[in-house]
């Protein structure tokens, strides 16, 4: 690092641009480091690049990173899961009116919400709906407006399911949970993003991108970073279609939680219960419009969440760590934000050849949730320890609640 202040530490990219991180006290990989040198020396970044405590090497821009632009997007810094996020929701239940057993619970939950992916997505995967609830194809009258105009120009994005995918998880780590917070109360808490339309959208614009760097002779250090320039044929085609995702991906999380919640008070395993607060529901992969630092732009969040002060947002551990309803203070160094999650240690692969099954039973003990070598790659240890990364972003958010999950379904 070229220096530190009180909150965060200042590295640079080759031209000595500066690049704002809150990474003290958490691994922070040369990889990312030389991901996030290549950003900031884009043309059109506004100020600095700010990189959140849980930052890693992504595929296409580095995950955990902000970035403000001027005149131009860069549809690998937002991804394929576009608008991907969390939704949580505090119960009237208490802990002590949980059952000793919760595997009635998971099972309901698995029952009600699809999950996971199978005959290659095709007609019989099961984390799909083979035929939609009328809630969910009333919720897709209100996108489907906005996904025709999308597809009558880009009709490849049309190629694969969007309806039968609304209100379903997805895979990855992607998850549905019960949890316990501080004071004993219960709270509903998932992940997910736009699933397969929100990758056709992602996909299909990176590629228009590089497409147009070859056009305008534009020589990247990293291909992924093609980018949009205002004013260019594909920029407010992107613009919009992202904008629509976002909106998708929202309505999927607000539809599996209406889903999960009524599966649990039919289930008969719990008392009657009610929702006590407002569902708390935020993007952390997702594009902006803000201003910052006298500038109208585009933020764009990989793996960050916006912290406006009094914003609320949820930043989850690991299937087997704590996660936390928090409370944004505004900061503006970091373009209003915080991290989005613990962020992994490791790849995937590198997990599934580091843990064993009794390692992830071992992690995860006194969590209902799978425990099979399909999702090694998901267990605590591939990830940051959670308090640390809450340590180097004391500045960026308060603490409202911690959770503990007890329950965990994933894809």
């Amino acid at each position: 690092m070229d220096r530190m202040n009180a909150n965060y530490e200042v590295m640079s990219d080759e031209a000595g641009r500066p690049i704002k991180t809150w990474t003290v006290g958490v691994p922070f990989e040369d990889e990312a480091k030389k991901q996030l040198r290549n950003l900031r020396g884009l043309p059109f970044i506004h100020k600095w690049v700010a990189v959140m405590p849980d930052v890693h090497r992504g595929y296409g821009a580095t995950v955990g990173s902000v970035v403000p632009t001027v005149g131009a997007v860069v549809p690998a810094a937002v991804g394929v899961d576009i608008g991907c996020g969390m939704i949580a929701v505090r119960t009237t239940l208490r802990a002590d009116q949980l059952p000793d057993s919760l595997r009635g619970v998971r099972s309901a939950i698995e029952a009600a919400v699809p999950h996971g992916r199978t005959d290659n997505g095709g007609r019989n995967d099961r984390g799909a709906w083979k035929d939609s609830p009328a809630t969910h194809t009333s919720a897709w009258a209100r996108l489907a407006e906005g996904y025709a105009r999308i597809v009558e120009k880009h009709p490849r994005i049309g190629r694969g399911p969007e309806l039968a995918h609304l209100g379903t998880l997805g895979t990855g780590n992607h998850f549905i949970e019960l949890c316990v917070d501080e004071s004993d109360g219960v709270w509903l808490m998932l992940h997910s993003g736009s699933r397969g339309v929100g990758n056709r959208i992602g996909s299909h614009f990176i590629e228009l991108a590089k497409q147009d760097m070859e056009r305008f002779f534009i020589h990247l250090p990293d291909a992924d970073l093609a980018y949009l320039p205002e004013g260019t044929e594909h920029f407010d085609d992107y613009v919009f279609a992202v904008s629509w995702a976002q909106d998708y991906a929202a309505m999927n999380r607000e539809l599996m939680l209406h889903s999960a919640v009524e599966a649990l008070k039919a289930s008969g395993e719990l008392p009657a219960f009610e929702l006590s607060e407002s569902a708390v529901n935020c993007h952390h992969n997702y594009i902006s419009r803000e201003h910052h630092f006298g500038k109208n732009c585009f933020v764009t969040r990989k793996g960050a969440v916006r912290a406006r002060e009094g914003d609320m947002g949820i930043i989850p551990g690991s299937m087997g760590a704590r996660s936390y309803i928090v409370r944004g203070k505004g900061n503006a160094d970091a373009f209003h934000s915080c991290s989005h999650g613990a962020g992994r240690v490791m790849s995937r692969e590198a997990a599934k050849k580091r843990f064993t099954l009794e390692d992830h039973a071992k992690a995860t003990a006194g969590v209902e949730c799978r425990k099979d070598v399909d999702v090694i790659d998901e267990t605590p240890a591939a990830y940051k320890p959670i308090d640390a990364v809450m340590a180097a972003q004391a500045d960026l958010v308060e603490v409202v609640h911690t959770l503990k999950q007890v329950v965990c379904v994933k894809g």
